[in-house]
């Protein structure tokens, strides 16, 4: 069995055994709230675990975003709970959340059988500070509403959680949008389908394709990355290739065209492997 294949499976194990690592800790940790607010805390941590445990057992999209939105918010209560074990243990369920792997089992879960879907990292600029803060308020809001209610706070609860949950279902859409961000070898060639850097997903067919690897420091391609950390590989076209730029701020779609241009997948070297199977050519 390759690690491919194994990988899931260690995932699903990795989260399975939170109820025994981090459960103890977590229990002792509620003993002395008010049985009401225990009963919500206490439902609502076996909900999301239960949620992200079916997220480990079908490879979607839908579930990539469950697993990265549910494993740091295992990590944060266990340690909340002071839980050492638990703790440790999320952690390395985290680990197995966003490693590249995860990305690319779930996101190949509703490609096409002649397809093969490669995730993009995420940019920089929002891994520093807009990711952590979307996560805390779709996380947190919700939760915050349901404990208040617990403690049959209902006025100051019931305000909490509607805005708490519409804030979430926004946030929430957001960060699904980050595991819908991916380049995909399709039998006419390659697509790049990444909406935070191109309005629509742009095809390279396969014979307008010189070649595909890794980006030189100098090179003046145009930068698909937006910053993104990582190995960028550079596509090298016979030919330029309409596309438009998808609109930031107060910049329009810039509409364009260009033969060479870069993009940061999360296993760059599963890109050029599969490339090369598809008979294109590789440059070293």
């Amino acid at each position: 069995m390759t690690y491919d294949r194994l990988h899931p499976w260690l995932l699903r194990a990795a989260w399975a055994v939170l109820p025994f690592t981090a459960g103890p800790g977590l229990a002792s940790a509620l003993e002395g709230w008010a049985h009401p607010a225990r009963t919500v805390a206490a439902a609502g941590l076996w909900a999301g675990w239960g949620l992200v445990l079916v997220a480990t057992l079908v490879p979607h999209p839908i579930a990539l975003t469950v697993l990265r939105i549910g494993a740091p918010a295992a990590v944060a209560t266990a340690a909340a709970a002071a839980s050492v074990l638990g703790t440790a243990s999320a952690v390395v369920a985290l680990v197995f959340a966003f490693a590249p792997a995860t990305g690319v089992w779930s996101v190949n879960g509703t490609a096409y059988p002649n397809e093969r879907r490669f995730p993009l990292r995420v940019p920089a600029w929002l891994l520093i500070g807009p990711l952590p803060l979307a996560w805390a308020l779709a996380v947190g809001g919700p939760t915050a509403g349901a404990l208040l209610l617990g403690e049959k706070q209902w006025v100051a609860g019931a305000i909490v959680a509607v805005v708490g949950v519409t804030l979430a279902v926004v946030l929430v859409r957001a960060l699904h949008g980050l595991s819908r961000r991916w380049v995909v070898f399709v039998p006419a060639g390659l697509v790049v389908h990444d909406h935070l850097a191109l309005r629509d997903p742009v095809l390279f067919m396969r014979e307008m394709i010189e070649t595909l690897g890794p980006a030189p420091a100098d090179t003046d391609a145009l930068d698909l990355t937006l910053g993104a950390p990582g190995l960028a590989l550079e596509l090298n076209l016979f030919e330029k290739v309409p596309m438009t730029l998808a609109p930031r701020g107060r910049r329009r779609g810039e509409e364009g065209a260009s033969a060479l241009l870069m993009f940061t997948p999360t296993r760059p070297g599963a890109v050029l492997e599969e490339a090369r199977r598809r008979r294109i050519r590789v440059a070293t």
